[in-house]
């Protein structure tokens, strides 16, 4: 039984460790050509970053973090 406990163990610090490297749904690191830059900005509390709201052609939103 202690076996089946540490499996489930290090498949859940692997998850965690893993989530650290996977980009969330519509964030990028820069802009793509054709999408429009909007005046949202806000502070994402998970990163710690300030990001950009960006529109593509289809209206789907992507988050882009500020350069200063």
């Amino acid at each position: 039984m202690g076996f089946v406990y540490g499996i489930v163990a290090l498949v859940l610090i692997g998850l965690l460790v893993a989530s650290f490297f996977v980009r969330r749904h519509g964030e990028t690191e820069k802009p793509r050509p054709g999408w429009r830059r909007t005046d949202e900005v806000f502070n994402d509390p998970s990163t710690n970053r300030v990001v950009r709201v960006w529109l593509d052609q289809s209206g789907e939103r992507h988050y882009v973090p500020e350069v200063k």
